[in-house]
């Protein structure tokens, strides 16, 4: 070929290249300045937007914090979604600066860098606590120059090979207790203050720990990236493709025998399925995975389906907003983002009527809408929070792509940038339309721990979780009278429960302030009274009468602590307690939770009532069937072989449920010999005859 030819060949390739890079190139918009991005903003009527932080000033940003003096401190993630080493993170957190009062970031300084997977941050001591798997970390500047110089692990071993399934969303309960998600990770932790105490197995649960007393242990869940508790304790968490969770029964509550017949113990309480309205168009790569693997779905006849959009994918950040900066009708209102849809929703939180649990609405204002969204791509909303002024802070990680790499393929990948927008990062301020910005002076820090008391009763949750907090870190016993007088003197409910707490905290709690909170008018306080009135023996009486609580909620966690006193009163009060709420299934898990509702005597007991077994009611067949589970499932010796005297006497439904769930629950057990085994895996449960043939071959185990 002569060197015309191979010039003719060149243009050729040339021009097709160009051709296919221009397409490559118009797949995916480019960014927008932080100006332009804010215009492309809707947001409900009656509120703004403002740009707060932008870069330079902040890059990644996955949370933002004001500590007790109302400074702002942001954590970067940078290396998402690539995996690095300990210690060599890019990740840094950063002090915000606004040195002329407009009300917008100017200024930046790094309190922390080389931070690996920090996902979220908590103020604590005058130092921040953050998640950076495989550790929490405490960090601290103790010289006044703004960088950490005290970078103290305390926990290690969670899981660190995924960051969309790491240790994250820090938050410090009403309790005293500081929460985390986990998402079920495995990991073996161990606290650095207890180096000789037995570390735990994570897998399958969250955390919660108390610098206070140097306590750890695990939590249900499990919640993904983003966490958050309401004024009464109850906590709420997300996982990708579920927006709104709520954790319905503590594991302290689930493990105490360890042998439930179910590893559910939150319930997602939307009421309008896990769709949304979104705004921004839905990205190539993942139309062509959801066509491909929805294509694969039908090959293989699978009745499955993959939204490319308008479900939620990406839910993260869920915040029950407490401020004072919005209208009052948002108080107490959840707010989820989605990074993958790239707008925030909201929800109202109403009791159910029908198990003790809150039901997630749609207001009536957004019911094909939701309270903010954007069609800037590039828009990829993380968390909110919101601080001294009251107002609420949107976290804008602003990417190109927010999405694992693995879970895409190859061809798809190759003109995806993954770090596109690493150098970006913006954070938005909502308040009212008519509102004109005016930041907060505070510093607690300065404060006596006397004048502190007082902003537990202040209207922005902000001021009342801080003031908890410093008591709580100080100490400080000499406040405790100021506590009690304040407790004695408060008409707001949420300032006697964190006045209740706050004396908790400083071992000034008694027997006599929780049997007068048992009667508070506030529902929210009697459920927090219940579960501290599982110290006090002698509060017992108070306990049963609470069964009977018109307050849904309170008469559950009544039946949960119940579950940890012991006396004659105990049996009779759970079998009331399965008549009159035994149709809800969480009642009865509450119920088989303690040892004494999950005995061969409580059984007898119910045996013994004139009513119960008269008639076959589905839910008192499960519950029969849940309660043989456990006993077989725990497995002991003399137990079991009570049991199988007891189910000599059944016949019909009742005999029928109960061998298959003793037989599940055998087959559950850890401890099952092989002759137990040989015996279970031969048998036939399907009639009176093949239930009492199983009986009878495991009594000769037995």
């Amino acid at each position: 070929m002569d060197n015309l030819s191979i010039s003719k060949v060149a243009r050729v390739l040339s021009l097709s290249l160009g051709i296919g890079f221009s397409c490559f190139a118009q797949r995916y918009a480019g960014p927008q300045t932080p100006e332009e991005s804010l215009k492309k903003i809707n947001i409900a009527k009656g509120l703004k937007v403002q740009l707060y932080a932008a870069e330079p000033y902040v890059l990644d940003p996955v949370d933002l914090q004001f500590d007790d003096q109302g400074n702002a401190y942001v954590v970067e993630m940078p290396d998402y979604p690539f995996e690095v080493e300990p210690g060599k993170g890019k990740g840094q957190i950063r002090k915000l600066i606004d040195t002329d009062g407009d009300g917008r970031v100017d200024k930046a300084v790094v309190f922390a860098d080389h931070i690996t997977e920090g996902t979220s941050i908590l103020p604590w001591k005058g130092g921040l606590i953050i998640t950076a798997a495989p550790y929490i970390l405490y960090l601290k500047d103790t010289n006044g120059d703004g960088k950490a110089d005290v970078r103290q692990v305390l926990f290690s071993g969670f899981f660190s090979s995924n960051s969309e399934a790491q240790v994250t969303g820090l938050r410090f309960g009403v309790d005293n207790w500081i929460y985390a998600n986990n998402r079920g990770s495995s990991g073996m932790i161990t606290f650095v203050k207890k180096p000789g105490s037995k570390p735990i197995q994570v897998q399958g649960a969250d955390f919660r720990f108390r610098l206070d007393r140097n306590q750890f242990e695990l939590e249900t869940g499990p919640g993904q990236f983003g966490q958050t508790i309401d004024d009464w304790g109850h906590r709420f968490f997300t996982e990708n493709s579920i927006h709104a969770q709520q954790s319905i029964i503590p594991w302290r509550y689930t493990h105490r025998h360890g042998f439930l017949p179910t590893s559910a113990f939150n319930v997602s309480i939307t009421d309008h399925k896990e769709l949304m309205f979104q705004k921004t168009v839905t990205p190539y790569w993942r139309a062509e995975r959801s066509r491909r693997r929805n294509a694969a779905f039908k090959e293989n006849g699978l009745n499955r389906v993959e939204y490319e959009r308008d479900h939620f994918t990406g839910a993260a950040g869920g915040v029950i907003y407490n401020g004072t900066g919005l209208p009052k009708e948002f108080y107490g209102n959840y707010f989820v983002t989605d990074v993958a849809g790239s707008l925030l929703h909201r929800d109202i939180l109403t009791p159910s009527t029908k198990i003790p649990a809150l039901v997630a609405s749609r207001p009536a204002s957004e019911q094909d809408s939701e309270f903010l969204s954007s069609t800037d791509t590039w828009f990829r909303p993380i968390t909110i929070s919101s601080g001294p002024d009251g107002y609420m802070y949107l976290v804008d990680y602003y990417r190109q792509h927010i999405e694992t790499p693995v879970s895409i393929e190859d061809d798809l990948k190759a003109d995806m940038d993954f770090m596109a927008g690493s150098d970006k990062g913006r954070i938005y301020r909502i308040l009212p339309e008519d509102a004109n910005y005016k930041a907060a002076t505070i510093n607690f820090r300065k404060m006596s721990s006397a004048q502190l008391v007082p902003y537990l009763a202040n209207p922005n949750g902000w001021y009342i979780t801080t003031a908890h907090r410093l008591l709580i870190e100080r100490q400080d016993k000499t406040v405790i009278p100021v506590v009690k007088a304040f407790l004695a003197k408060t008409q707001d409910p949420r300032a006697r429960l964190h006045a209740i707490y706050v004396l908790e905290g400083l071992h000034a709690l008694n027997a006599q302030i929780v049997k007068k909170a048992l009667d508070d008018q506030e529902a929210g306080v009697r459920e927090n009274a219940l579960i501290l009135a599982e110290r006090y023996p002698e509060l017992l009486p108070q306990v049963i009468q609470k069964t009977d609580d018109p307050a849904y909620r309170v008469a559950f966690q009544a039946v949960l602590s119940l579950g940890n006193f012991s006396g004659p009163q105990v049996t009779p009060t759970l079998i009331k307690v399965l008549k009159k709420y035994g149709e809800d299934t969480w009642f009865r898990t509450a119920v088989l939770s303690s040892n004494i509702g999950s005995s061969v005597e409580l059984n007898n007991a119910l045996a013994s009532d004139n009513n119960f077994f008269q008639n076959e009611e589905p839910w008192k067949l499960a519950f029969v069937g849940d309660l043989s589970n456990v006993i077989g499932a725990r497995n002991n010796k003399a137990q079991v072989a009570a049991y199988l005297s007891v189910l000599d006497n059944q016949k019909g439904a009742w005999l029928l449920s109960s061998t298959k769930g003793l037989a599940k629950g055998l087959q559950r057990s850890t401890t099952s010999s092989d002759e137990l085994k040989a015996t279970l895996s031969s048998a036939k449960i399907d009639t009176d005859a093949s239930c009492k043939q199983l009986i009878a071959s495991l009594k000769k185990v037995y």
